[in-house]
């Protein structure tokens, strides 16, 4: 996917591309690039001017996202939230949480460890 991806957005390394023309190649609209970059789904950098400026790596990361909102059918924010997961253990420690409560994950019992550990000391013990 990625490749293919590549092949749409492929620019010179120098070149830099302004939000209206990077809206363009990418099929999507400024506004979205804009709120893309709100969420921190992509980085544009900025013209001495300060207006956006978008290379490869921000049309690929741009175009990446939006492949994987229409693949698992979720909205940018969602994205951004999944991202931060990744990112923030805490987060991602309440998510986890979350989701072992919901029964959505499931967490090995906690009898297993102990087995384990009796086990260990059984073999160290020489017991039957």
């Amino acid at each position: 996917m990625l490749d293919r991806l590549r092949a749409r957005v492929r620019l010179r390394p120098e070149q830099r591309l302004p939000i209206t023309k990077a809206a363009d190649v990418l099929e999507t609209t400024p506004r979205m690039l804009r709120y893309r970059e709100s969420l921190g789904l992509v980085t544009a950098a900025r013209s001495p001017g300060g207006h956006r400026e978008y290379g490869e790596r921000e049309l690929l990361a741009a175009a990446y996202a939006d492949e994987l909102e229409r693949r698992y059918q979720i909205s940018p924010s969602d994205l951004a939230f999944a991202v931060r997961v990744l990112a923030e253990p805490a987060v991602a420690a309440d998510v986890r949480r979350l989701g072992e409560l919901t029964r959505r994950i499931n967490t090995p019992p906690p009898v297993a460890a102990l087995d384990f550990e009796a086990q260990k000391a059984r073999r160290l013990l020489d017991l039957p």
